[in-house]
């Protein structure tokens, strides 16, 4: 059984003041007073409709999405939790470390001797080393209103087909 005393090793001096509280507690919106009511007119005849008039006119129409589709709006707008935030990190360093092995191995070629201008190559070296890195920005832009798997799904068919396989080839030592 705890001490009062021992409660007050868990506590802080003014933890009780109620400005503190967080959560879905909302401070009471101050209540204004309804409006008086006018006394009531006398009925007034309608007037006819005339030939510019359209006549009565048909209720607007919500386009608001409803059920299954609403349902999917609102996982999209969604932000992504801790996990996606962390996932989406680990593969914008999966392509910004292709994009260097690119660039390393692009320029590594060039040192071959290979029967290409080095023109070309440095255009083609800087075309490769863009390629990851605008994947991941075109998928993440085009692919917001769609679900986290699907996002991540075609992030890491990027990550399969910009491997820098000429930079694993050659290797390090090369």
């Amino acid at each position: 059984m705890s001490t009062p005393r021992d409660d007050d090793a868990l506590s802080w001096d003014g933890d009780d003041d109620p400005t503190l509280d967080v959560g879905e507690k909302r401070a009471a919106e101050p209540e204004q007073p309804e409006p008086l009511q006018p006394e009531a007119e006398p009925l007034r005849p309608e007037p006819r409709p005339t030939s510019a008039d359209p006549g009565p006119r048909a209720p607007a129409v919500d386009s608001a999405p409803t059920g299954e589709a609403a349902v999917e709006e609102q996982a999209a707008r969604a932000p992504l939790g801790n996990v996606g935030l962390v996932g989406i990190g680990m593969i914008a360093a999966t392509f910004l470390l292709f994009a260097i092995g690119w660039l390393v191995a692009g320029f590594r070629l060039r040192d071959l001797g290979l029967p290409i201008p080095d023109v070309t190559v440095l255009a083609l070296t800087i075309g490769a080393a863009l390629a990851p890195l605008v994947w991941f920005v075109t998928v993440l832009a085009l692919t917001r209103t769609w679900r986290t798997w699907q996002r991540f799904l075609l992030l890491i068919l990027g990550i399969l087909l910009l491997v820098p396989w000429p930079f694993l080839s050659l290797g390090a030592s090369a």
